[in-house]
């Protein structure tokens, strides 16, 4: 069955091919954006977030209220992956006043973006086909989108509470989130996406983090194992042909680990070949209950990169506003 939100697909314009339209890879089954939005694009999918769209978005602030999207810079306590965490020091400047400075920070450690030089495809380089170096494709750093903002109509979709209503209540299970899935909790919600969304998608994964224990933490971090979106080819479509502007999820990869080799790598799919941003470790927790109670699920996001020349990644310094 074609869920509704499947069937409303709004085309963005005769400009804008559908995904299944999209070039292929040679020897691949990845599809790629990168002469869609013109050759020497830095923006990827964020050239969906229009002025227009930036303005209707702020009719989805309907009470005001703040909710940070963001979890503090040494959390979790385990990097993802191994990376090193946070060392912050604070330091007396003179008779008067103290000063502070950030002695190590992987900008990838906490809440944060994964930008268009965070992976390449080893045969055709980065978003927009540029081999080499991340130093070589400086136009593709994390500055291009701090310098416009990632501000838009945010929607949530709460995947989590949807597993647990099945009996599916271990967000660490590696469970693959399928395109027609999100379609369901879409329709169940009563929430329509729209062209030029921030989709932001609660997998439960805090909460199950939490519950263990600081080893068994430390462990699973190392090699994350968590619920994610499936890499399958139908993911990307589904984004693709929704025009969603980003994708932020509560889990380390938003993607499910351990990954499935048949089914690819969805950072591939998205940033690679459609310049799609992916938000990790992203606070949904308190959002979810806002929005499980005002009985809305779509509000103003907010976030801004860090103005990092030829960066990799940003803390998420996100928020919404209901």
């Amino acid at each position: 069955m074609v869920s509704k939100t499947m069937a409303s697909i709004n085309a963005a314009g005769p400009a804008l091919p559908r995904y299944d339209d999209l070039p292929l890879v040679d020897g691949t089954d990845l599809r790629h954006a990168w002469d869609v939005f013109g050759r020497g694009d830095s923006l990827g999918t964020l050239n969906h977030l229009t002025d227009e769209r930036r303005l209707a978005a702020l009719g989805c602030a309907r009470t005001g209220r703040t909710v940070s999207l963001t979890l503090p810079l040494d959390r979790p306590h385990a990097p993802p992956f191994g990376r090193d965490p946070l060392v912050h020091r604070l330091y007396q400047a003179n008779g008067f006043s103290w000063g502070d400075r950030i002695e190590h920070l992987d900008l990838q450690g906490s809440s944060q973006w994964d930008g268009l030089l965070h992976v390449l495809h080893k045969e055709v380089g980065f978003y927009g086909g540029h081999r080499g170096e991340p130093a070589d494709a400086p136009q593709l750093g994390i500055d291009a989108w701090a310098r416009t903002g990632i501000v838009g109509r945010g929607v949530l979709l709460d995947v989590g509470a949807y597993l647990d209503a099945r009996g599916e209540r271990d967000a660490l299970g590696g469970r693959a989130v399928t395109a027609q899935e999100l379609a369901e909790v879409a329709d169940l919600q009563g929430t329509e996406l729209r062209e030029g969304d921030v989709l932001c998608v609660r997998f439960g994964w805090h909460t199950a983090f939490a519950a263990l224990d600081r080893d068994a933490g430390v462990g699973l971090m190392a090699r994350p194992r968590t619920n994610g979106l499936s890499a399958e080819p139908a993911t990307a479509a589904f984004l693709w042909d929704h025009r969603v502007a980003a994708v932020v999820s509560d889990n380390p990869t938003v993607e499910v680990q351990p990954g499935d080799p048949a089914a690819g790598f969805l950072h591939h799919r998205l940033i690679t070949m459609l310049g799609m941003p992916l938000g990790e470790l992203f606070d949904l927790d308190e959002l979810a209950e806002a929005c499980a109670a005002a009985g809305t699920w779509d509000f103003l996001f907010a976030a801004v990169p860090l103005n990092l020349p030829g960066g990799v990644g940003s803390p998420a310094n996100a928020v919404a506003v209901l």
